[in-house]
């Protein structure tokens, strides 16, 4: 039980709130990802080298340097000493200091290295004490992050795949300014894409050589390079954008703009330049691509309505109009690959709509079982019962998350009865009973055999055994994950 408490009291960190416990550290001890045995991680030394080590001689108001006290033969974490006069450490020296550091840690799993609960305040989820002092006062100390991340992305080369992966499940961590990549071979984190400030909508270059976010923050559509995960372009944006699409021929990337009147900016991806910004009806918070490449469909909270957008023209075909705010969507096709039905997420319904498409009409509407809707209160999203919603690739299964029941749910199709429910991790707040984890969007693996989850209340991805319904694992990532996609490496040629 010593080592689960450990766990426990570090896990804290890895929550939204203070004193908030993940299920990845209750008593059933941490699930190891699929395939983690047979490949070996390691922490990257040049990264150790550059960013790592000048923490450790870093002087921190009121702190004495971890260089102090760590010079100490009899220490666990040993630091070699600098010879007189230097400031920084030898090769030889600093490959030292990397083994003595990596005895305590666990490569892609900051929940269970000691190297960072150790030094980390108490009341933050640390240790209950430490010798050196409370070095981080908080998970958001700028120098602690960067120790999380090293660590998190502790997979060979960790701002590249080890191998070839068949696909990648990219994260946008909507309150942070990072990215996260999964190789759902692995189910580990292996890239990080940095200096994204409120990643919103995530997609790729028909060739998988581009990464596009969209960002808040600055207004604009960065691009980045997938392997180097560089930004080599930053587009300004006509307005503040939410949710973006990528046509499925990769010509044209569509951000939504959330700002003003509402409006798409349609970006050629040959230029990486704005061609037309379309005015639709509504602030736009999502916008999606049908899967014959024919309509862009856009969904606004506010207008509670949704534009269908003619991509040959390039103008808008036709509205529906909801009696709630329109979140997101997906679609569901006939034999030909055109369009049959849309299946739409709204304001305050604990379930979906459907829509004929042919039809422009709202035909059903699917609600979840009231007796599971015990969470929403507690976390203020009893506005948004029901966030996350995708067909799998394969056609055959419609997948829903609840916030109101912290789970997901799986509905046959074209039947739409419902499969199954699989329950979702809980937050365990000290100070009250345990909340939901927020589930906010889902990916799926290409061969529609795993499920994506992210939880957004509880920095998290939970992945899911599509057959089973049940969860594998819950995959650690950034500060309130959002936007899930999935990028089908083995279409690229």
């Amino acid at each position: 039980m010593g080592k689960i408490l450990e766990r426990a009291l570090f896990a804290i960190a890895f929550a939204p709130i203070v004193f908030a416990i993940p299920a990845w550290s209750q008593d059933e001890g941490p699930q190891k990802p699929a395939g983690e045995k047979g490949r070996a991680q390691r922490l990257d030394f040049d990264i150790f080298k550059s960013s790592i080590q000048p923490i450790f001689l870093k002087k921190r108001l009121g702190h004495a340097r971890c260089y102090g006290c760590h010079t100490g033969a009899n220490r666990a974490f040993h630091l070699e000493t600098l010879a007189p006069g230097s400031t920084d450490w030898t090769e030889e020296q600093s490959r030292k200091n990397f083994q003595s550091v990596s005895q305590l840690v666990v490569p892609g799993h900051p929940e269970l290295s000691l190297f960072l609960h150790h030094p980390l305040a108490a009341e933050a989820g640390g240790d209950a004490f430490h010798s050196g002092g409370r070095q981080f006062a908080s998970y958001d100390d700028a120098d602690f992050v960067t120790l999380v991340d090293w660590v998190r992305g502790g997979a060979p080369h960790s701002n590249s795949p080890s191998a070839t992966p068949s696909a990648l499940v990219y994260v946008t961590n909507s309150a942070g300014n990072t990215v996260d990549a999964i190789d759902p071979s692995t189910n580990q984190v292996v890239q990080i894409i940095h200096d994204v400030e409120l990643p919103h909508g995530v997609g790729f270059s028909a060739d998988g050589a581009r990464v596009y976010i969209s960002s808040e923050a600055d207004d604009v559509l960065d691009v980045v390079d997938r392997e180097s995960t560089k930004i080599v372009k930053k587009i300004k944006l006509s307005g503040r954008p939410n949710n973006l699409a990528v046509t499925n021929d990769g010509s044209r990337v569509l951000v939504g703009i959330r700002s003003g009147d509402g409006a798409v900016d349609i970006i050629d991806a040959a230029s990486l330049s704005i061609t037309k910004t379309l005015p639709v009806h509504g602030s736009v918070h999502n916008v999606f691509v049908t899967p014959d490449d024919r309509y862009a469909v856009t969904g606004s909270i506010e207008a509670q309505m949704a534009t269908v957008i003619d991509l040959r023209g390039e103008q808008v075909a036709w509205e529906i109009k909801f009696d709630h705010g329109v979140r997101p969507m997906t679609f569901e096709t006939n034999p030909d690959g055109s369009t049959k039905r849309m299946f739409v997420q709204l304001s305050d319904v604990n379930g979906f709509a459907v829509v004929d498409f042919a039809k422009h009409a709202e035909v059903a509407r699917i609600l979840f079982p009231t007796d599971q809707a015990r969470f929403g209160k507690a976390e203020q999203r009893e506005r948004t019962p029901s966030h996350g919603i995708r067909v799998s690739p394969d056609g055959r299964a419609l997948w829903v998350n609840s916030t109101l029941s912290n789970a997901t749910y799986k509905y046959s199709l074209p039947e739409l009865k419902l499969v199954g429910v699989c329950e979702l991790l809980l937050v365990h707040p000290s100070n009250g009973p345990a909340t939901g984890a927020v589930p906010d969007w889902i990916a799926i693996t290409p061969d529609s055999s795993r499920v994506y989850v992210s939880n957004s209340g509880a920095r998290s991805v939970t992945v899911i055994d599509a057959a089973t319904m049940k969860p594998i694992v819950n995959i650690p990532v950034g500060e309130v994950p959002k936007r899930l996609n999935t990028l089908d490496l083995s279409k690229i040629k």
